[in-house]
């Protein structure tokens, strides 16, 4: 089968992603403590809103640093839907309870990763998802789209199913990027979503297109 890059959107905003959603176009949602605090809302309440609206992968993050705690936060967030992503640091005891969940059949979204060894180890560990950060790695001074070329070449090599899913992503030109490298997944801001179908030459188009319109003889 022919793969496709997935497009997911980073908010924890109602809005913005049901306005993603009637696009059509949408495969998932991500979300991060810092998106939900700014919504000033029940954690919980919120996940279980957006899986309401989004029927596939909804990555919820756990803020425990422990294996245990962990894997307890995990249980409830499955509770909440059936396309509950539970997302984990690429941390030691993340890499843990990456191999404890995905052993049970849970899939797991390994979040910030910074560099290949990272998301060889949690590819090792069963992740469903891997997220390398390039917008984060750029704003350093370094190369992310590097960083995604180097990850999908190790997982060609030895066959890894763990998808590379785009994080940190701040541009159209990376989306440009993500998909000439063979990102599995793209996870963007609504403000990208709505960019990557801007185009000056598209409004002059439709300008000239409706001036002559408005113009012809009756």
């Amino acid at each position: 089968m022919i793969p496709r890059m997935e497009l997911y959107i980073d908010t924890a905003n109602i809005d913005e992603i049901r306005e993603a959603a009637a696009l059509g176009v949408l495969d998932g949602v991500t979300t991060n403590p810092t998106l939900i605090a700014r919504e000033g809302v029940a954690f919980h309440e919120r996940m279980a809103e957006i899986c309401d609206i989004v029927a596939g992968p909804v990555s919820a993050e756990v803020v425990a640093l422990d294996h245990d705690g962990m894997i307890a936060e995990a249980d409830e967030l499955l509770k909440i839907a059936n396309n509950i992503v539970i997302k984990l640091p690429c941390t030691f005891d993340g890499v843990k309870a990456c191999k404890t969940l995905s052993d049970r059949g849970v899939r797991v979204n390994m979040t910030l990763c910074f560099q290949p060894l990272q998301a060889l180890m949690v590819a090792k560990a069963g992740a469903f998802l891997v997220s390398p950060f390039i917008g984060r790695i750029d704003d350093i001074g370094g190369d992310g789209m590097d960083l995604i070329q180097q990850i999908r070449t190790i997982y060609d090599n030895y066959g890894f199913e763990t998808k590379v899913l785009a994080a940190s992503i701040r541009h159209p030109l990376h989306l440009v990027q993500c998909a000439l490298v063979g990102a599995d997944v793209v996870t963007v801001p609504m403000k990208v979503i709505k960019q990557q179908m801007s185009h000056p030459l598209t409004d002059k188009g439709l300008e000239g297109f409706l001036a002559d319109w408005n113009a012809r003889k009756e």
